[in-house]
């Protein structure tokens, strides 16, 4: 069973390292508070005010105070995929810390707030299936259907039926059907417009298969699994292969792992246009031989999906690239870590090395899948 969750409207005291605080009616609010403790790179200054929110009410009530004030606002869930500044963020921070697991058959409830890897267990042991694959991942729920999280051959949007989120263009709260939020590859309309909705639920429909997983549609999986893709086997299994799959690439958080200081994938796996990738092939055959073959996937009306991690190391950028405290994961080339004192400037020099060498070497551009605060590429 996961750990016991803190209950909504619980103090959650972050200590001294947190600069002064105070309490409000019903939030906590600090100031001059460090963001990087908040964030799984570790990296990044701290903000002008930072407060958290344990029920809908807070979260809503405080994203108004800032839009009534003008204030700058920053919304934390797990921390999972953002890059913060070194200098820190000017404004109100809120990190989002509600609460709320609603299974009823096979329809699943989540506050914003909720623990992403402790939700997957849970439907898991529940016996069902639609999310299983994606253990393991970092953050909260409320960031998944922003970024349409997915892993192991299986995206949220697949599962997601509605989107509860607070509008602040119309200062209401809404449900956006999923047929409404625009998902597609790691995006969504809340990512394209990332200013206007806070999400504050999120909505699922599983699958009863009596206990067993969703087909298996990615190949290691159903290597590591012993079986084809297409085959479903006992849900349990399922997640546990894939934790297993995610340690071994440094993708399962571990205080004690710098190979885990990181946001997984930093890149997106690039998506191209049939001259895009055709153009992509001539460079490989004149940098590699013409016997290279890189991996190619249908991404849709004429699009092909090729590799972020076979770009990145057959453009020489290998597993522990890197002399500094920033550098290539030890276990995967797509994670880029922070070895324990690196700041963001350190890893957005990493990232602009591995991007501008890619591009060299095959003409294809990475586009980096954390969100930047106050910084860029």
């Amino acid at each position: 069973m996961p750990s016991p969750r803190a209950h909504a409207g619980e103090e959650r005291p972050y200590g001294r390292a947190y600069g002064r605080s105070r309490t409000l009616e019903r939030v906590q609010e600090l100031h001059d508070a460090p963001l990087a403790p908040l964030t799984t790179f570790r990296l990044g200054g701290p903000a002008t005010r930072l407060v958290t929110a344990t029920t809908d009410e807070e979260v809503t009530e405080a994203v108004r105070a800032a839009d009534a004030d003008g204030t700058p606002l920053l919304v934390v869930g797990g921390g999972s995929n953002l890059v913060i500044a070194d200098e820190g963020f000017a404004g109100t921070a809120l990190r989002i810390a509600t609460t709320g697991f609603r299974l009823e058959g096979t329809s699943l409830e989540l506050a914003a707030g909720e623990n992403w890897s402790e939700a997957v267990a849970r439907t898991v042991e529940a016996g069902l299936a639609g999310v299983e694959c994606m253990a393991g991942i970092p953050g909260s729920a409320g960031a998944t259907p922003i970024q349409n999280v997915g892993a192991y051959g299986q995206e949220v949007s697949s599962t997601i039926t509605e989107v509860v989120a607070y509008d602040r263009r119309s200062g209401r709260t809404v449900t956006v059907p999923a047929a409404e939020c625009g998902f597609s590859y790691r995006h969504s309309r809340f990512k394209a417009d990332p200013t206007r909705f806070v999400v504050l639920r999120v909505r699922f429909e599983l699958e009863d298969a009596g206990g067993l997983s969703a087909p298996l549609r990615y190949a290691e999986t159903a290597r590591a699994l012993g079986v084809e893709t297409g085959e479903r086997v006992p849900v349990e299994r399922a997640r546990e292969t894939v934790l297993k799959l995610r340690a071994g690439k440094g993708m399962v958080l571990d205080p004690e792992d710098h190979d885990t200081w990181s946001a997984g994938s930093f890149f997106t796996n690039p998506v191209l246009t049939e001259a895009e990738h055709a153009a992509f092939l001539a460079r490989v055959a004149e940098r590699l031989g013409p016997d290279a073959a890189p991996p190619a996937y249908p991404a849709g009306d004429g699009l092909v999906k090729t590799s972020a991690a076979w770009l990145i190391d057959r453009a020489g950028f290998t597993r522990g690239y890197g002399d500094g405290p920033a550098r290539i994961s030890t276990k995967h080339t797509l994670a880029l870590t922070n070895r324990g004192s690196a700041t963001t400037a350190d890893l957005l020099a990493l990232a602009r090395e591995v991007r501008d060498g890619v591009r060299e070497a095959f003409g294809v551009t990475l586009v980096n899948e954390p969100v930047t605060v106050g910084c860029s590429l």
